[in-house]
C-alpha cells in the first residue's frame, strides 16, 4: 500500500475511533509508518487530512442513496439502513463532535442538507397531491424518522434487528404519507 493510501487509512481509523481533538498527525503518521513531514506533505494539515476522510466517508453515502428510485419506500428504506449499518455508528460520533470546530460543524451541515434533499427527492412523489403546507410538514416528518438517530435507537438502543428497523421505518413511513404498498391513498 502506497503511503498515501496508510496514511489515509490510518486517519480514517483515528477519526471513527477517536475526538478529533484527540487525533495528532503524530498520531497519524505512527499509524501509517511515514513522518510527520510525509503527512504534512501529502495533506497539509490534520484540517484536510480531516476533510478529505469526511468527503470519502460523504461519497460512500451518497454513492449508495444516489440509486434509490424516487417514489420507492422500500427501496429507500433497505438504503437508508444499509448506509446507517455501513456508517451510522461513524455519524454518531460526529454529530456528538459537532460543536468542536468549524470542519466538523460544516461536514454535519453538508449532511443534513444532503439527508434532507434525499428525502425530498425519495417521497415527494407520494405527497403530490397534498396542500403545500400539508406537504412541508411531512416531508419534515419523514426526514425525522429517517434520520440516523431514529436507527441508533431502534437498532443500538432497542435492540432490533436490522430486519425489524427496516419493518418499523417502513410502518412508520406508510403512516405519515397515508398508503400502504400498493394500494391508493387511504380515506381521512
Amino acid at each position: 500500500m502506497a503511503s498515501g493510501e496508510r496514511i489515509l487509512a490510518g486517519a480514517r481509523d483515528l477519526f471513527k475511533d477517536r475526538l478529533y481533538d484527540q487525533v495528532s498527525l503524530e498520531d497519524v503518521a505512527g499509524r501509517a509508518g511515514v513522518t510527520v513531514r510525509t503527512v504534512v506533505r501529502r495533506f497539509g494539515s490534520k484540517e484536510q487530512l480531516f476533510a478529505m476522510v469526511a468527503a470519502e466517508r460523504a461519497r460512500d453515502i451518497r454513492s449508495k442513496r444516489a440509486q434509490t428510485v424516487a417514489g420507492d419506500v422500500l427501496g429507500a428504506v433497505r438504503t437508508l439502513v444499509e448506509t446507517h449499518e455501513m456508517r451510522g455508528d461513524e455519524v454518531l460520533h460526529l454529530l456528538a463532535q459537532e460543536p468542536r470546530t468549524q470542519a466538523i460543524s460544516e461536514r454535519v451541515q453538508s449532511g443534513r442538507e444532503f439527508h434532507q434533499g434525499w428525502v425530498n427527492r425519495v417521497f415527494s412523489p407520494l405527497l403530490v397531491e397534498l396542500p403545500a403546507a400539508e406537504r412541508r410538514r411531512k416531508l419534515a416528518q419523514l426526514t425525522a424518522v429517517m434520520d440516523v438517530y431514529v436507527w441508533k435507537v431502534l437498532r443500538r438502543d432497542l435492540g432490533l434487528s436490522r430486519r425489524e428497523v427496516e419493518g418499523s421505518l417502513t410502518d412508520l413511513i406508510y403512516k405519515i404519507v397515508d398508503r400502504r404498498p400498493n394500494s391508493p391513498r387511504l380515506p381521512r
